[in-house]
């Protein structure tokens, strides 16, 4: 018998040996959170003004509330390094009951899991029943500094009433706002006949008002990062300012400033973002891993995952001399893309339907805890195999991914944990 056993392990440890494996998040030091470079003097010292700004924590007498999911941006752009997203240790749990706050914690949000935002699909919303928006875990009530505001927190008993998002990493978006359509435009066109061989269709979010692409957030809905920032200022922290002057919440003895509560900060966040360089991946370190990632890269390719995820585009002319005419290694068309009935959330967001996503940038993937708009899995391995529920534009290279011999799954694993 003991010897019966002994070869078992043996048979088990040598098929976990060539079982496919996410390795997890690449350790070492983060390759992230840096200014671009050939930044002049006065730009780095607003990069480094802004920076500040971004991490400071808000307080009631600066405009948090009174309903609000987090209190500062890097509170949620902080893995790894900051501009980038979820870290595996929740800081909402603690955020709930800071100074004195009265909340408790929603049942989807757990101290290892990742940061959530709420949007009700179900039951009453904000403008009538599953009306897609924002709902706010948290309210001011209880703080040390809510003077008499007693907003109620929702009480989150339908919890399938409601669509998870995670925050998305800011890294390198200067350079993304900095594409031209035109550049999208023709990429696009160039994938054409190939992406008609693998399934895969797509169509560009656009502006009802000019046309023009819309390439920020997970449905790819806002146009500029000075909008993405105003709307997360409003929403997120529920922070009034120049775009967005009307406060979410006009509960009595709530309105404890004058609206709009800012005029400045905003600016600066999309300063931080526009002059934050992208994600840097991690060069090979030997010739036998230099061969695997190669083989990895051709692997994404041959299977069809370079047809959305579009490893390098190129910004156009800007009067920021870091961002004009550079590559930009984001992996990504910027595009929309039907990922199926599996992962649809059922929220329209412009021309982006309830299954409709932007293809996400994987530049900084090799250090990203969790994976897909809502944070449902960690594994690497999931998140590829997840492209493929019914519907999906992916389906044919989420098969062609379940079909590889197990080395070849291995090394484009290996590639993308580069990125």
């Amino acid at each position: 018998m003991k010897l019966t056993n002994t070869l078992l392990v043996v048979a088990l440890t040598a098929a976990s040996a060539v079982a496919q494996t996410d390795r997890g998040p690449r350790q070492g030091p983060a390759n992230a959170g840096q200014p671009l470079p050939g930044l002049s003097s006065a730009e780095r010292a607003a990069f480094e003004e802004a920076k500040e700004v971004f991490e400071e924590l808000s307080t009631v007498e600066k405009g948090l509330g009174p309903r609000f999911n987090g209190d500062s941006c890097a509170g949620c752009h902080i893995h790894p390094s900051i501009g980038g997203s979820s870290p595996s240790v929740n800081p909402q749990i603690a955020m709930a009951t800071r100074q004195g706050a009265q909340n408790f914690t929603p049942p989807f949000l757990t101290p290892n899991g990742p940061i959530r935002v709420a949007r009700q699909v179900g039951g009453p919303g904000r403008n009538g029943p599953g009306d897609g928006g924002v709902v706010a875990l948290f309210t001011i009530k209880g703080r040390s500094d809510a003077g008499t505001c007693n907003a109620e927190q929702p009480s989150f008993d339908r919890t399938d009433s409601f669509r998870f998002r995670i925050p998305t990493p800011v890294f390198g978006l200067g350079l993304v706002e900095a594409i031209p359509d035109r550049v999208l435009r023709a990429n696009f066109a160039s994938t054409a006949n190939r992406r008609r061989q693998f399934g895969i269709q797509g169509r560009f979010n656009t502006s009802g008002n000019d046309g023009t692409i819309t390439r920020l957030g997970w449905k790819a809905q806002n146009k500029s990062l000075l909008m993405f920032s105003g709307e997360a200022y409003n929403v997120e922290q529920g922070v009034t300012n120049d775009l967005f002057p009307t406060e979410r919440d006009e509960t009595p003895g709530c309105g404890t400033q004058t609206a709009p509560e800012d005029h400045e900060d905003l600016a600066l966040f999309a300063v931080f973002m526009r002059l934050l360089d992208a994600p840097l991946a991690r060069e090979p370190r030997t010739p036998e891993e230099r061969q695997r990632f190669d083989g990895g890269r051709r692997t994404f390719d041959a299977i069809g995952c370079a047809l959305c995820h579009t490893p390098t585009l190129r910004s156009g002319k800007s009067n920021i001399a870091a961002l004009s005419e550079k590559p930009v290694h984001l992996f990504s068309d910027l595009a929309l893309h039907n990922m199926g009935q599996g992962l649809a959330d059922g929220i329209s967001q412009g021309d982006a339907q309830g299954g409709d996503w932007r293809t996400a940038p994987l530049w900084g993937l090799g250090q990203r805890v969790f994976f897909l708009h809502d944070g449902r899995t960690s594994s690497l391995d999931e998140a590829i195999t997840l492209h493929g529920s019914r519907g999906s534009e992916a389906t044919q290279s989420a098969d062609a991914y379940r079909r590889l011999p197990e080395q070849e799954k291995q090394n484009l694993l290996d590639y993308l944990r580069s990125l």
